[in-house]
């Protein structure tokens, strides 16, 4: 009986071999891979024209759509560096700089629009001065731009503050330069997530 299967088998695969032969080819017109132009239109009927218009349509929302993601990512980043940024003081101060009030102006816009988002000042100083005294002094500017951010809205519940003092230089050396690099508050995300706006 496997034999007769196996006959009836081959007879049919042959019969539908023949049957393809008989068949008159379609003529394919094949794109131009170097310029992925479509074939001429007199030889594309409705269909084919159907099919390259929603191929083009496909393959420029897939491009709007990776245009889009990479904004968005780019906005994000933006967003971070900015909750991040880094202000500066002046020698033996914890009083807020014009320069430092316009970057936590724009850390508000941002802790505002993501109430989730909770953040740690850390306090620093140069090395001038007893290590109590600059660990004092860190606490004051971390505090300082803790009470900026709370005087224009933002929940002091959402902003811990720590002071390192002296013990985290951001530059190695002793002369202004250094020092005025170190003289800082530098600000970190510690829960939440930031949205696109």
């Amino acid at each position: 009986m496997n034999r007769i299967h196996r006959g009836m088998a081959l007879a049919m695969v042959a019969a539908v071999a023949v049957s393809a032969c008989k068949k008159k080819p379609e003529t394919v017109v094949p794109t131009n891979p170097t310029t992925n132009t479509p074939p001429p239109a007199e030889t594309c009927n409705a269909a084919c024209r159907d099919s390259i218009s929603r191929a083009n349509a496909l393959r420029d929302s897939l491009v709007r759509a990776a245009e889009l993601e990479r904004a968005r990512a780019a906005a994000l980043e933006a967003a971070r560096n900015t909750v991040t940024a880094t202000i500066y003081f002046e020698y033996d101060a914890s009083d807020i700089r014009s320069d430092a009030r316009s970057a936590l102006d724009s850390k508000l816009s941002i802790l505002r629009s993501n109430p989730g988002l909770q953040i740690r000042i850390s306090g620093h100083a140069d090395e001038r001065g007893s290590d109590q005294y600059n660990d004092a002094l860190g606490q004051r500017r971390a505090a300082s731009a803790r009470r900026y951010l709370t005087d224009n809205g933002i929940d002091a519940s959402r902003i811990a503050i720590v002071s390192y003092g002296e013990q985290r230089p951001a530059m190695g050396g002793s002369d202004e330069n250094a020092w005025a690099r170190n003289r800082r508050a530098e600000f970190e995300i510690t829960a939440g997530t930031i949205s696109t706006p």
